[in-house]
């Protein structure tokens, strides 16, 4: 499944569709603005919360939290050891791993599972301006779930960047 994804989807506080590549509204991302820490819902297109993403405040490291229902699903973090590429690990509740890795700030990164590609997010093949696309490759995957790792990623990669 590919979707579209508007570069300005982050901006706290604003509510942003994704898209699919019919440009059917799929997913809304509503920022919630007023908060001490960056948060996100992601909502299907009837409105409904699928999973939450919000900065956790105090950590050695920035870190993500992804929460599904008021549950910790997951939290991102940088992988420590990562000079050339940005490395992002994705560690899951019940302990497994995803590895995010790639030019995050230039929205050219891969996410894998044991070595096994589960989702692509790349501008390469799109000619809309300002806009990246997440290509999920397998049918079975929580495409909530991937998009919100994207998404946990980007905002890391650029806060990074600003420092």
């Amino acid at each position: 499944m590919r979707l579209l994804v508007r570069e300005r989807l982050f901006a706290i506080g604003d509510d942003y569709w994704i898209e699919d590549t019919e440009g059917r509204k799929v997913f809304l991302v509503d920022g919630k603005a007023m908060r001490l820490r960056d948060t996100f819902e992601l909502k299907d297109a009837d409105g409904r919360v699928l999973v939450e993403l919000r900065q956790k405040l105090i950590s050695l490291r920035d870190t993500m939290l992804i929460e599904r229902g008021g549950e910790e699903l997951a939290k991102v973090k940088r992988k420590r050891l990562s000079l050339l590429r940005n490395h992002y690990r994705v560690t899951l509740v019940d302990g497994t791993e995803i590895d995010v890795s790639g030019k995050i700030l230039d929205r050219e990164f891969a996410i894998e599972y044991d070595g096994e590609l589960l989702a692509q997010v790349s501008r390469r093949w799109l000619t809309i301006r300002d806009t990246y696309g997440i290509d999920v490759v397998r049918e079975d995957a929580d495409i909530a779930l991937l998009i919100a790792v994207s998404m946990c990623v980007i905002v890391l990669a650029d806060k990074e960047s600003e420092d």
